[in-house]
């Protein structure tokens, strides 16, 4: 059964199915753009790792079996045991703050013939919007790097939670958003702006300055990832997304979803 929204599915937004939309989404572009972009471009997978940090009150760490040397229990002012010998004490089952290896992917269109990068294309991930977060601080070093030189850069954001990388200039609010920024055009970029009601807009793809920009319809690139990966049957529309919707939008989606509830 198809998603039931006619662009952006928020149930997709959920962070434990987020992780395999976005590396689903990232080969679904991969795997439309290589052949189209043959001969002259490959494209190519790429990645970072980065070890974010935990706040030691809010970590939300994996459960590790702390095992230390047993030792007799002895209750204050009692003697010493009788003999010598350590007691057997069952391990506790315990949280500690391991900070975890968080690696992200995206996408580089080189040219064939140097094997220079072209344009980059990323799908921003919670890590890259977290206030505060390791990640965030990783992904903005990353952009300014590549708006800083000719690359151009594609920024696909289908997260309704988290700060909005960062840009000038008059901003329509919306629910989600893509920036092409063309590296020939240093301080100007083109927003996509478009909200849960709305399909998710074809972009032009900028390769060299000058030569025809293949469209990336990511609309149905998305649409047929939630089909194949028959993502119906692990979302329950009974109950609402998460992050949640406002109380107009809710209300929308309720209606839009009575069938697959």
């Amino acid at each position: 059964m198809p998603t039931p929204f006619p662009g952006m599915d928020p149930y997709l937004e959920n962070p434990h199915l987020w992780p395999g939309v976005h590396l689903g989404l990232l080969s679904a572009i991969w795997t439309d753009l290589a052949p189209r972009l043959s001969p002259r471009y490959i494209v190519a997978v790429e990645e970072r790792t980065y070890i974010a940090a935990i706040e030691p009150r809010s970590f939300i760490g994996r459960p590790d079996v702390l095992m230390a040397q047993s030792q007799r229990y002895r209750p204050p002012g009692a003697g010493l045991p009788a003999a010598p010998g350590a007691a057997v004490i069952e391990p506790v089952l315990v949280e500690v703050p391991v900070p975890d290896e968080v690696t992200e992917r995206y996408l580089e269109i080189r040219d064939s013939e140097f094997d220079r990068v072209v344009t980059v294309i990323e799908v921003l991930s919670p890590g890259n919007k977290q206030p505060g977060s390791k990640g965030l601080v990783e992904y903005n070093e990353k952009r300014e790097t590549v708006l800083s030189t000719r690359t151009s850069l594609v920024e696909i954001d289908l997260l309704r939670a988290g700060l909005r990388p960062p840009i000038s200039g008059p901003v329509p609010e919306s629910d989600y958003r893509i920036l092409v920024h063309r590296g020939w055009e240093r301080r100007s970029g083109r927003l996509y702006p478009f909200d849960l009601y709305d399909s998710i807009p074809a972009i032009p793809l900028p390769l060299r300055r000058d030569e025809e920009e293949p469209l990336l319809d990511l609309n149905t690139l998305l649409h047929t990832l939630y089909d194949q990966a028959v993502y119906s049957l692990r979302i329950d529309y009974s109950k609402p997304p998460t992050p949640p919707l406002d109380e107009a939008d809710a209300a929308w989606a309720s209606d839009l979803t009575q069938e697959q509830a």
